[in-house]
C-alpha cells in the first residue's frame, strides 16, 4: 500500500478483539471480529471467530463481553485459527480503535504459538479522532460513536465493534480533509506527531500503531530508529523449530518447507545451550546438494549442521542483531534468555524493512571489541547515535534505555577483561561464580550521556572466604579502572565494586542490607537508595535474583529506611525563587538535582514501601497507579515531567558536545524558548508538592 493512496479509496480490514483482560502483556485472545473496507466502503465480507485461550476466563471480563468458558470450549486455538485470519487480513491496511492493544495481543498469540506475525500498514481511529477533535476530552469508542451518531448495539462483540470502528473511520474522513489529511501517507505522518500518546502506548505494553515513514528523507530516520526502540524478542520466532540430530537432511528440509521457514536448528530435546545446537539453512541445503547430489539427503542432520550457532540475547535491542548478521555475513541467529538457553530464532527476513548503517553497528562493535581501546572507540560512537535519534524524534526514555543497555554491556566486557587479566597475572581463575550489578540510572534504564560507575559484585560463598574476598576486590578495582579508561568515569561517591562496601558474598550482602535498614546513616542514604535500582549485567543471574528478592522484602519491612528516604525528599526544593523565577548559576540549571531527583526518589521510595520490584521510574509509577496508591493523575503528570526533563538534558548534552563543553546534567537557559522556559517553571512548581505527597503516602 503506497503512501499516496487516498483515504477515501482505501482497501482495508477493520479489526477488533475481545480478550481475557486489559493487560496486553498477559491477556489471551477470546474473539476476533473483522470487516473489510473496499475502496472506502464497508463491504459484506466479514470474519468472526471465538478462540479457545487455553486458560480460564476471569469473571470480571465475562461481565464485559459475555464470553464464557463454555462458549470457547470447542472453539479452535489461536494456532488452529491463524491461517484463516492471516488469509483474511492479507496485506491490506489494518484499522482499529486503540489498535495498538489488538496488535499487542495478536503478536503475543503468535509468539505463544511459534508463529510469525506479518507487519502491515495500520491506522488507529483513536489517533485520527484526536487529530480531528483535539479538545474532545475523551476518545473512547462509545463517546466518539455518540458524537457521530453511530449505532452502538452489541458492544464488546468483536464484529459489532469492528463495524462501529469502520463507521467511525468513514465519519472522520471529512474532518481529516479539513486538516488537509487526504492520503494514507499524510494520515500516518499526522499520527506520528502524537508522541505523548504513542509513548503511553509503549509504556502500557501496546504496539505502536504507526509504520515507519516511506518518504525519501524520513524513511531513513524511521528505519534507523526502529532497531533502537524494539527488542529482539519482539520480532523473533519463539520457540525455535528444532529437529533431532538423527533426523535425515531430507526430513529436515521437508519440515522447513512445511513450516515455511528458512532454517532449522539441530538439537536433542534436552539440549538448549547454544554450544550444543547446530543450524541448517536454505543456503546450506543448496551447497550440500550442489556438492554431493541427492545422496546427501540421507545424511543425518547432526552430521551436516553448522556449529557454533551464533546467538543474540532476547532482551537486546534489534540493532544488535542487525550488526551481528552484517559483521558475520550470516542471515540467521539463535535467540537466548538470561541463562544462555536458546529460546527462539531470528532471520534476515525478519529484518528486511531495516537498513544497516553505522549507527546500527554500535551494539555489535561493543560486543566484538576485545581490547580496552576497541571498547573505548565503540563507546565513543554513542553520542553520535543519540544525536541522530533525537533528530528522528525517538523519545528520551527510549534513548536512555539504549544508553543504559550499552552501559551494562560495556560493564560486562570490563568484568571479563579484568577476570582475564587477573588470571594472566597469576591471581588464578575466579574462585566461585559471581554476578556484576549496575545500579542507579543504568540499573533503572535511564542513563543519559554522562553515566558514572555505580556498580557492585555479589559472589557465591567460598570455603576460603578471605581469599575469595581478596580476589573479587582486586577484580572490582581492575574493572573500575578499565571502565574509567573506556570513558565511564569513576563514581565520586565510590559506589563501585572495587570498594569493599559494594562487594561480597550473599552473607555479607545480607548483613549489609540489615545494617542499611536498621542503622543507616542519613549521609550515606544516597549511596544506599540507588542500590535498590540494580540489575544484573553479567555472570550468575541467580545470585542477583536472590539478592533482589531479599532486598525488596527487607526494605518493605523497614520503617526507618522508608522514613529516611522520605526525609531526604523533604530536604529538597526546586530551583525556583521569588515569584516563581528560575534560580540559576550563570545561566545554567542542574535538572538532575533540580528536577529528576524528586521524581526518581519518590517513585523508588513508594515502590519499596509497597514491595514493587520494577526498576524504572516509569514502571514504578505505572504499578503504583495500578495498585491505587496515590492520585493517578498526579502520578501520570510526574511521569510526563520525567520524560520532558530527560529530553531537555539530552538535547543540551548533544549541544554541549558540539560546543566542546564538558557534559553535565545542566541546561543552559538561553537555549530555551520563552514557551519552554514557562513550561520548565510550571513543572518545577508541580514538583514542589512531591515531598509532602510521598510523606503522606508513607504515613498512610
Amino acid at each position: 500500500m503506497i503512501a499516496s493512496t487516498s483515504l477515501n479509496a482505501l482497501t482495508a480490514v477493520v479489526l477488533d478483539t475481545e480478550t481475557t483482560g486489559l493487560d496486553a502483556t498477559r491477556a489471551r485472545m477470546l474473539q476476533v471480529g473483522a470487516i473489510r473496507l473496499a475502496k472506502g466502503r464497508i463491504s459484506e465480507e466479514t470474519l468472526v471467530q471465538l478462540v479457545n485461550p487455553g486458560v480460564p476466563i476471569p469473571t470480571e471480563t465475562i461481565v464485559v463481553h459475555g464470553i464464557t468458558d463454555a462458549m470457547v470450549k470447542e472453539a479452535p486455538s489461536f494456532t488452529q485459527f491463524h491461517p484463516e485470519l492471516d488469509r483474511f487480513l492479507g496485506k491490506d491496511v489494518l484499522i482499529g480503535h486503540n489498535i495498538g492493544f489488538d496488535l499487542a495481543i495478536l503478536q503475543s498469540e503468535c509468539r505463544h504459538a511459534g508463529l510469525r506475525w506479518t507487519e502491515r500498514p495500520m491506522l488507529d481511529t483513536r489517533l485520527l479522532a484526536e487529530i480531528c477533535l483535539p479538545n474532545f476530552g475523551g476518545y473512547s469508542l462509545d463517546k466518539l460513536a455518540a458524537q457521530f451518531g453511530i449505532h452502538t448495539a452489541h458492544r464488546h462483540d468483536a464484529l459489532a465493534d469492528a463495524r462501529m470502528t469502520a463507521e467511525l473511520y468513514l465519519a472522520l474522513l471529512p474532518l481529516l480533509r479539513q486538516h488537509d489529511i487526504r492520503t494514507l501517507g499524510t494520515a500516518e505522518q499526522a499520527c506520528r506527531q502524537l508522541t505523548s500518546v504513542l509513548e503511553n502506548y509503549q509504556r502500557i505494553g501496546w504496539q505502536e500503531p504507526v509504520r515507519p515513514s516511506s518518504s525519501s528523507t524520513e524513511a531513513l530516520s524511521r528505519i534507523d530508529a526502529f532497531p533502537f526502540r524494539h527488542r529482539v524478542v519482539d520480532i523473533a520466532s519463539c520457540p525455535p523449530v528444532c529437529c533431532p540430530p538423527e533426523t535425515t537432511l531430507g526430513d529436515a528440509i521437508a519440515e522447513m518447507a512445511r513450516r515455511r521457514i528458512s532454517s532449522i536448528f539441530v538439537a536433542a530435546p534436552e539440549q538448549r545451550d547454544a554450544k550444543d545446537i547446530a543450524i541448517i539453512t536454505e543456503r546450506d541445503v543448496i551447497r550440500l546438494v550442489g556438492e554431493h547430489g541427492s545422496a546427501c539427503l540421507e545424511k543425518a542432520a547432526g552430521q551436516v549442521g553448522n556449529r557454533p550457532l551464533e546467538t543474540v540475547p532476547a532482551d537486546a535491542f534489534v540493532y544488535r542483531a542487525i550488526g551481528r548478521m552484517d559483521r558475520r555475513g550470516i542471515r540467521h541467529l539463535g535467540v537466548t534468555d538470561a541463562t544462555g538457553r536458546v529460546i527462539g530464532a531470528i532471520s534476515a527476513r525478519d529484518l528486511l524493512q531495516l537498513r544497516a548503517s553505522d549507527a546500527l553497528a554500535l551494539g555489535d562493535a561493543i560486543d566484538c571489541a576485545g581490547t580496552i581501546p576497541e571498547l573505548a572507540a565503540a563507546w565513543s560512537q554513542l553520542p553520535q547515535v543519540v544525536g541522530r535519534l533525537l533528530i528522528e524524534k525517538v523519545s528520551a526514555r527510549e534513548i536512555a534505555a539504549v544508553i543504559s543497555e550499552e552501559t551494562g554491556t560495556i560493564t560486562a566486557h570490563a568484568a571479563r577483561l579484568a577476570e582475564a587479566e587477573l588470571r594472566e597475572n597469576g591471581a588464578g581463575p575466579r574462585p566461585v561464580d559471581y554476578s556484576v550489578l549496575v545500579m542507579g540510572s543504568a540499573g533503572r534504564g535511564e542513563s543519559l550521556l554522562i553515566p558514572d560507575q555505580d556498580n557492585a559484585i555479589i559472589h557465591a560463598e567460598s570455603i576460603d572466604e578471605a581469599a575469595a574476598d581478596a580476589w573479587f576486590l582486586a577484580h572490582g578495582r581492575r574493572m573500575n579502572a578499565i571502565l574509567d579508561e573506556i570513558g565511564i568515569p569513576l563514581c565520586k561517591g565510590k559506589v563501585m565494586a572495587g570498594n569493599p562496601g559494594w562487594n561480597g558474598s550473599p552473607s555479607v550482602w545480607n548483613a549489609r542490607l540489615r545494617s542499611w535498614t536498621e542503622t543507616v546513616d542519613p549521609k550515606d542514604l544516597l549511596a544506599v537508595d540507588i542500590f535498590f535500582d540494580f540489575r544484573c549485567v553479567s555472570g550468575d543471574y541467580g545470585l542477583a535474583d536472590d539478592l533482589k528478592a531479599r532486598s525488596l522484602a527487607i526494605a518493605a519491612a523497614s520503617p526507618l529506611l522508608l522514613k529516611l528516604l522520605g526525609d531526604a525528599l523533604r530536604a529538597w526544593s526546586p530551583p525556583l525563587g521569588f515569584l516563581g523565577r528560575l534560580v540559576h548559576e550563570d545561566g545554567w540549571i542542574d535538572l538532575k538535582k533540580g528536577g529528576l531527583f524528586p521524581i526518581v526518589a519518590a517513585a523508588r521510595c513508594l515502590a519499596l514501601a509497597h514491595g514493587i520490584g520494577a526498576r524504572s521510574t516509569a514502571q514504578r509509577l505505572a504499578q503504583l497507579t495500578e495498585l491505587g496508591i496515590g492520585n493517578a493523575s498526579e502520578l501520570a503528570e510526574l511521569d510526563r515531567i520525567h520524560a520532558l526533563l530527560q529530553r531537555m538534558i539530552l538535547n543540551q548534552q548533544i549541544a554541549d558536545i558540539g560546543q566542546g563543553r564538558p557534559l553535565s546534567t545542566r541546561i543552559q537557559l538561553s537555549s530555551l524558548s520563552a514557551e519552554e522556559k514557562a513550561e520548565l517553571r510550571s513543572v518545577l512548581a508541580v514538583l514542589q508538592t512531591v515531598p509532602d505527597m510521598v510523606h503522606d503516602l508513607i504515613l498512610s
